[in-house]
């Protein structure tokens, strides 16, 4: 068997291939472009035998491993984090990183990573792109408030960019450049009112035939375009063995410092998705009023200070909404937490 580590940069693909005694076969770079990857796999084959290849996680790498996987290749994409913690370098180059990921297929100590299907690929890229639109909407019109804060015209009505609104900002008198600014930053907030419109049409009709999508509505806090997006992001959930699995994946989970009797607890760890983390925070502001999350809610935010109390508040009552999800998703069932009556 060939062990193949590949370290990819914009621009090359470095790659070092060894056998299984940990000999050095090959050392090359390719261009990480579909030609390449076949002549890559072509160059690898001549060499002999099953391959298996590691790759680190990044922006290209399910390319380089759809591709290299058509070749034959088996191909698994591992966590960076988890490899600089497995082999500290006192030289970090590309061709060592390559050696390094050879070597730890080699020994079978590759920290390898879920990789979705394409078609959970396609759903969270629907969600993820609706939510990067909303935000540049978003800024838009908190733009077009401080052009008109800064020439004395606050906004007297509820919504500035409705009807009336746009009626307002009509009747006020900006100089030059600040007029043509806003009038162009409208003009693209319409645009994107557009795109995010279609997507959320196509959101809508993918979501009702998902089988997580209808579950994760009965939540407090959760509305349709926070649940697609925990369904897309989540994907399987048999393959997290228990709650506590999804609340790590989810990155909600503090970080641990343990050594001889000290017991520390950090900052949130922030591994997996980011979005799944943004989702269940929403979806938790929602979830604090209901009966099931307020009493703690309240007692955290109370015992914590003003300060940081509702952030931590907030953070907990998410890490318990992902525990309440994996019961949902995993037995089929809807939102119904032991020890609060229906009535509520």
């Amino acid at each position: 068997m060939l062990h193949v580590g590949m370290d990819l940069s914009r621009t090359r693909l470095d790659v070092h291939v060894m056998n299984e005694a940990g000999e050095t076969l090959e050392v090359s770079a390719w261009p990480p472009d579909r030609a390449g990857l076949d002549r890559l796999a072509g160059r690898v084959r001549i060499l002999g035998g099953p391959v298996v290849g590691v790759i680190e996680s990044m922006n290209g790498a399910r390319f380089v491993h759809d591709r290299l996987e058509l070749a034959g290749w088996s191909v698994e994409i591992a966590d960076a984090a988890k490899v600089k913690g497995l082999a500290p370098l006192a030289c970090k180059t590309d061709r060592i990183d390559a050696w390094v990921l050879a070597e730890l297929s080699r020994r079978d100590f590759v920290p390898a990573i879920w990789l979705p299907s394409p078609a959970v690929r396609a759903e969270r890229e629907r969600a993820r792109f609706r939510l990067h639109l909303v935000r540049h909407r978003t800024a838009l019109k908190n733009r077009v408030h401080a052009s008109l804060l800064a020439f004395g015209h606050p906004c007297p009505v509820s919504d500035l960019f409705g009807v009336t609104g746009r009626a307002l900002l009509a009747s006020f008198r900006l100089p030059e450049p600040w007029a043509s600014d806003v009038a162009a930053a409208l003009s693209l907030i319409d645009t994107l009112d557009e795109q995010i419109k279609g997507i959320e049409v196509d959101l809508r009709r993918l979501g009702a035939d998902h089988p997580y999508v209808r579950l994760l509505q009965t939540v407090p806090g959760v509305g349709w375009v926070l649940a697609y997006t925990i369904a897309a992001e989540v994907g399987d959930i048999s393959r997290f063995s228990s709650p506590k699995k999804l609340a790590g994946y989810s990155g909600l989970c503090p970080k641990v410092y343990q050594s001889g009797g000290k017991d520390h607890r950090g900052s949130l760890a922030k591994n997996g998705p980011k979005y799944l983390r943004w989702a269940l925070i929403e979806a938790a502001t929602g979830a604090a009023r209901h009966p099931a999350y307020k009493d703690h809610y309240q007692n955290t935010a109370r015992r914590l200070g003003r300060q940081r109390g509702k952030k931590v508040a907030r953070v907990e009552v998410a890490r318990k909404l992902s525990e309440a999800i994996w019961h949902m998703c995993t037995n089929g069932e809807a939102f119904n937490p032991a020890g609060v009556p229906k009535a509520a």
